[in-house]
């Protein structure tokens, strides 16, 4: 299976990887992003770079803001986790303790 995940993984970063050589070789050129929409001719509110490094850098904060919203919506499913762990410990010491005989609250975790 490791093998398997492995040749999927090669199948899908190898050409990824092609196209992102070929679209910063062919995007080269220099631009202008203009931050101020009132003045774009305004050199202190511009930054000039090659064309890809735009295109990468809001494919890299669209990945960035897409992982943080997948994990700040599944933020309620890790408590739950969280919760159940906790109650599986107790669980688990409140049956090590009835097999031993014991009170099951001299076994209770700290937390």
């Amino acid at each position: 299976m490791d093998k398997f995940k492995r040749i999927i993984s090669l199948v899908i970063f190898v050409p990824l990887g092609i196209v992102l050589i070929v679209l910063a070789v062919a995007n080269r050129q220099m631009v202008t992003l203009a931050l101020n929409p009132f003045r774009p001719e305004d050199g202190m509110l511009a930054v000039s770079a090659p064309f890809f490094l735009f295109l990468f850098l809001a494919l890299l904060i669209g990945m960035f803001i897409g992982s943080f919203v997948t994990w700040w919506s599944q933020g309620k499913h890790r408590k739950q986790a969280r919760v159940e762990a906790r109650e599986a410990v107790r669980w688990q010491s409140e049956h090590k303790a009835a097999v031993a005989g014991r009170p099951a609250s001299a076994q209770l975790p700290s937390k």
